[in-house]
């Protein structure tokens, strides 16, 4: 049972840094880039100038939510991952659990709509699980695991920011939690605001995913590394790559893209979007000379992106200044803003 105090979602850093990365099974120098925190994927080599890149994600399903979109989110957020390492992902598996009493309607829905978006980003299925058991409350991916094969240094990581790039964030902070909470407290939302900004809101789901981000990104060229903004929103994906990389960063609040239904869905609920968990927001440091055609080229694509500040060479210079005039550290929070709303919302709806 969870006690008042446990945190909901992702565990601590100590406890990743701690614990789990001094568990990480058989030592083997073909891992080119092991887990660390803010690093996406792993990398290994396979030999013969190429490597396997390889990454993993659960995805729980949303109550009133389509199930077609539970399955497209399932393979980008997957897929995602890869993404960030600058390579195109191409195969994938995954494991989808349900309660015994999903009727086959429903079970053929989600399988479609993952072979439907596995078919657009041109991935292919090579394996998995599907089953019923119980326990279950809700249809769920125990886990996808995507990967791609590239060329050896054809990849970039969350490591490669250096001193005097620019930090470049697409779409904005709380995508992922605005278009959740928008769906899941609709009615709660449709009593105080229009019907439009709240549907703008929940379209923000089909927004979760940053694999156009990504390869339009690379391949304007100058990207020296990229992260998907999840947990833990904007605020901490540039604490990890900074803290990946070993470097400062000076970010302002004042110049990242924010849509109105974001703001609205965060005034609402009295979040902290650059907090909440932001799926589908890019972080990319770029060299300074390139940033301009990478917004270019984003924007061509209908991505809306902005620099939001620059990398620096001292670590310990790691902040954001926020648009009321604060400046904050750029850090983990202790809790991810988006989780206590979102099983509150679970539990009163209407509320």
């Amino acid at each position: 049972m969870k006690g008042p105090e446990t945190k909901i979602g992702k565990i601590d850093l100590s406890i990743f840094s701690n614990f789990i990365l001094k568990r990480l099974g058989a030592e083997d120098d073909t891992v080119l880039v092991p887990p660390f925190t803010g690093v996406d994927a792993g990398v290994v080599d396979l030999g013969d100038g190429k490597v396997l890149i390889v990454a993993e994600d659960p995805i729980f399903g949303i109550s009133g939510q389509p199930l077609d979109l539970f399955g497209w989110y399932a393979v980008h957020i997957g897929a995602s991952d890869v993404a960030v390492m600058g390579v195109k992902p191409r195969y994938m598996t995954y494991t989808l659990l349900m309660p015994p009493e999903t009727d086959d309607i429903d079970f053929r829905t989600i399988v479609d709509a993952i072979h439907q978006a596995a078919l657009e980003l041109d991935i292919a299925i090579v394996g998995g699980h599907t089953g019923r058991y119980p326990g279950l409350a809700a249809p769920l991916i125990g886990g996808v695991t995507v990967f791609a094969v590239a060329e050896e240094g054809g990849y970039v990581t969350p490591r490669g920011a250096r001193p005097g790039d620019d930090v470049i964030l697409t779409k904005g902070p709380a995508i992922e939690a605005a278009g959740i909470l928008a769906t899941v407290r609709e009615n709660a939302l449709l009593k105080s605001h229009p019907k439009d900004l709240v549907e703008r809101a929940k379209a923000l789901c089909k927004e979760m995913s940053v694999v156009k981000d990504a390869m339009v990104a690379v391949e304007a060229g100058g990207v020296t590394s990229m992260h998907d903004a999840t947990e833990g929103g904007v605020i901490g994906g540039l604490f990890e790559v900074a803290n990946a990389s070993g470097v400062g960063m000076i970010v302002d609040e004042a110049s990242f893209i924010y849509p109105e239904e974001v703001k609205m869905i965060c005034d609402f609920f009295g979040i902290d979007p650059v907090a909440a968990i932001a799926e589908g927001a890019l972080i990319i440091t770029a060299k300074p000379g390139s940033s301009e055609e990478i917004i270019r080229r984003l924007h061509s694509a209908g991505i809306r992106a902005s620099v939001v500040g620059t990398v620096t060479a001292d670590p310990g210079e790691r902040v954001m200044n926020r648009s009321d005039g604060r400046t904050v550290p750029l850090e983990i929070p202790e809790q991810d803003p988006f989780w206590p709303v979102f099983f509150e919302s679970m539990m009163d709806p209407s509320g």
